[in-house]
């Protein structure tokens, strides 16, 4: 497995999806979201990778494998705090191993370059191998078309 996995150190400023993207293609890269919501008093957390150029479909996919009534993104100072890791640089390895990890089913197609925790590297390996992760799911559905979901979340 470690013959795949490629770190390469970048500039910080070019941590986030928008600005990484100048000379690789936005479908390579792949965000982790924290998710929380709350079941019985029960905070219920996960991380969720989709493709950058999809939404994580918190409302529906999301919302159901959790099992909660509502469900959103964990504010960007708590995943900083809970991740240990960096704004701009979550990735879904190291994580606490009792938060489920999901991969929408797009990321298994071709390379997934991904946050190393801190915003000065990022990984890139091919999205089966970070499947293969243990404990990680592939998840249909995890993610949506932003088009799709800007047109359903119209009046």
């Amino acid at each position: 497995m470690a013959r795949h996995i490629l770190v390469s150190e970048i500039n910080p400023n070019h941590a986030d999806t928008a600005a990484l993207t100048l000379g690789t293609a936005l479908f390579d890269s792949v965000n982790c979201v924290i998710v929380a919501g709350r079941r019985n008093g029960v905070e219920r957390l996960a991380a969720c990778c989709v493709r950058a150029t999809t939404r994580a479909n918190v409302n529906h996919t999301i919302k159901r494998r959790l099992d909660v009534r509502k469900c959103s993104f964990l504010h960007m100072e708590d995943a900083v705090e809970r991740t240990g890791m960096e704004f701009g640089g979550i990735t879904p390895l190291g994580l606490d191993s009792t938060w489920p990890v999901w991969l929408d089913t797009l990321v298994l197609n071709g390379p997934a370059i991904i946050g190393s925790g801190l915003r000065t590297s990022k990984i890139k390996l091919p999205g089966t191998v970070l499947a293969q992760f243990p404990g990680f799911e592939v998840i249909d559905g995890l993610a949506i078309d932003p088009v799709t979901a800007a047109q359903a979340d119209r009046p």
